[in-house]
């Protein structure tokens, strides 16, 4: 438990019962106890009947038994049984799956007991709950939506190849869209699966020291045909040689998704630039591009699963680069920032250690 939790409970009422309950009980009751001597002692002085000596006594003690019983009967009403049973139908309603539940504390923030506690570390959990519950229903209704167009896709072009009056370009450019929908399929399966393993850290990162700068080199080779299609002029500023201890495999497709989503959204003509800089400590790699930027709404959602921004290159991905790419950062205990403005382009910054021994898994 962290100091600021420990102090947090440390000051809450241990007991619904103070002392001062008990001291009042006590009180209360050598009162009676007094009461009744003087009753006695009047009695005598009175030469009250005998029989009258006896039944007063016990009414009297009678009636302070039932006082009492009232009144500790009310104290354990207000104090467990009312509090006890807003929480059982609270948790009666979150078992139906309810995950709206709000259960009020008992006290004020100064004057907080262990049931309140109970109570807000209740609320906190039925609201996580909520939380998990909108990220699995969005998450199997975003799976449904991707995997379902390229299946179409499929399902359409082969109708349309049982038409045997086709020409053959057209039989080409029906097999080409099967092609290209059966290689989007794959690419969301395998990404749902490396981010499901990731989430879960069932992925064991191979760790190893290599140069990190000719990794950047032949990561954007591979976007060379891209770049000379769009016209889009590349420039890479990065130091001659790197040494970094990691997984070589999984930092590949941080540089790989970052590298395409800026060649994605870069219109013809315009420019993408990689940097990388190392200190003793870090070493820092940056992804500019000249594209359409992001709104301030957009980038707060960017690292969401299946989260497209620019609905219009939605045909290229599936939403799932930036969490892949926001896990691995993560794993290796770096750190990843953006920086855009719309119609002016973004620049994605990656800062990681440059030696680790051991690695968060």
């Amino acid at each position: 438990m962290k100091e600021k939790d420990r102090i947090h409970y440390g000051m809450i009422k241990e007991s619904r019962f103070p002392v001062s309950l008990f001291a009042i009980y006590l009180g209360v009751l050598f009162l009676m106890s007094g009461i009744h001597t003087g009753l006695i002692a009047y009695m005598n002085e009175a030469n009250w009947d005998e029989l009258v000596q006896v039944i007063v006594p016990m009414v009297y003690w009678g009636i302070v038994a039932v006082g009492l019983a009232l009144f500790t009967r009310k104290k354990m009403k207000s104090t467990y049984e009312v509090p006890m049973h807003k929480m059982a139908e609270a948790t009666s309603r979150v078992a139906n799956g309810d995950f709206s539940v709000y259960v009020s504390p008992l006290h004020t923030s100064d004057k907080l007991d262990y049931l309140d506690i109970m109570i807000m570390d209740f609320n906190k959990m039925v609201e996580e709950l909520g939380s998990i519950e909108t990220l699995k229903t969005d998450f199997f209704s975003n799976v449904s939506h991707e995997i379902k167009t390229p299946i179409a896709v499929v399902q359409n072009s082969a109708e349309m190849l049982k038409n045997t009056r086709l020409s053959v370009e057209e039989q080409q450019m029906y097999v080409d869209t099967i092609i290209q929908a059966s290689r989007k399929l794959t690419a969301l399966i395998t990404n749902i699966l490396k981010l499901n393993k990731l989430e879960k850290q069932n992925i064991q990162p191979v760790m190893e020291e290599y140069d990190l700068c000719e990794q950047l080199c032949q990561c954007s080779l591979q976007f060379e045909n891209i770049w000379e299609e769009k016209e889009i002029e590349f420039e890479a500023e990065l130091e001659d040689k790197v040494l970094i201890h990691a997984d070589e495999c999984l930092l590949e497709l941080v540089w790989s998704n970052l590298l395409s989503n800026a060649m994605k959204f870069t219109e013809k003509g315009g420019t993408v630039k990689l940097t990388e800089i190392s200190t003793e400590e870090e070493v820092i790699v940056s992804v500019s591009d000249t594209g359409c930027g992001m709104s301030t709404d957009t980038m707060k959602h960017i690292f969401d699963k299946f989260y497209q921004g620019d609905t219009s290159h939605s045909a290229n991905g599936n939403g799932l680069g930036l969490a892949l790419v926001l896990q691995i950062v993560r794993m290796f205990d770096g750190t990843i920032q953006v920086e855009s403005d719309p119609g002016k382009g973004s620049t994605f910054t990656v800062c990681l250690p440059v030696r680790r021994e051991e690695v968060k898994v």
